[in-house]
């Protein structure tokens, strides 16, 4: 089996889990006192944790946890970057200058950090998680938009669009974004995966989803303290953090490979 099926599989059944898990019946949050940090077994082949839920029951949920940041995460920042990076490259002068400066500022501060001080404030919680990574998020995309805006808006097509009087959101929607769609396409790929290693970070740190709701991260930081009696408790998570990040950004390269007009 090749490394591009594997990854394909992670991520369907990533996605796959994510969507079904409200319709499973998981037991997540059932404290059984009689199964505290009981090893992995035939009726729960990932073990129990320290208050007696099943592991794999809380690895679905946290995989609905993270699929569910990464998804509106990538959507609000791509939107709002890809907005912004367009109206500044395209309409240029004191708003390109403004815009610019901006991104600068944001770049300066390494994006965790970031994260971290804009869920401190507004408070832990799923919806305040999707938010503070979105108000980090999107720099990114708006910086890629810019350079791409400007590399296009002086075509013959985009000159007669405007020419012909047509408004500023049907140039960008109709001439502009349909040339700029295929960087985009994959970096935001690639950013699915620095978002599920964001999640899972705050959320170890307690900025993020709340106890009982369950996170891959919440869920490493809960096993921290059994590491050396009931290791199962943090590869878990571990494991599936890894495989999904690695078919994330596998998948990112395989579609940049494919996109890339150049081969």
């Amino acid at each position: 089996m090749s490394v591009n099926r594997i990854a394909l599989i992670i991520l369907l059944l990533w996605a796959g889990l994510a969507i079904l898990a409200p319709f499973l019946p998981l037991s997540s949050n059932e404290v059984q006192l009689d199964k505290i940090l009981q090893a992995p077994q035939l009726s729960a082949w990932l073990g129990y944790d320290d208050l007696g839920r099943p592991i794999l029951h809380r690895l679905i949920i946290g995989a609905q946890t993270s699929f569910y940041v990464a998804v509106w995460v990538t959507v609000l920042s791509l939107v709002f970057g890809c907005f912004i990076g367009c109206l500044a490259a395209y309409l240029g002068g004191w708003v390109d200058e403004l815009v610019v400066r901006v991104i600068d500022v944001f770049l300066a501060v390494p994006g965790i950090l970031l994260a971290i001080a804009f869920a401190g404030f507004i408070g832990p919680g799923l919806s305040n998680l999707v938010l503070a990574l979105s108000l980090v998020g999107w720099v990114g995309y708006a910086r890629l938009t810019r350079a791409q805006v400007l590399s296009v808006k002086q075509r013959d097509h985009v000159q007669a669009a405007k020419a012909l009087g047509s408004s500023t959101g049907f140039i960008m929607r109709k001439h502009l974004l349909p040339l700029i769609s295929a960087p985009l396409i994959v970096e935001s790929s690639f950013g699915i995966a620095g978002i599920v290693i964001a999640e899972a970070g705050l959320s170890f740190l307690g900025l993020g989803v709340q106890a009982p709701d369950a996170s891959w991260g919440s869920m490493i930081r809960d096993g921290t303290m059994y590491m050396l009696i009931s290791s199962h408790m943090v590869l878990a998570p571990g494991i599936a953090i890894m495989l999904v990040v690695f078919a994330v950004n596998y998948f990112g390269d395989s579609l940049r490979d494919r996109m890339d007009v150049r081969s």
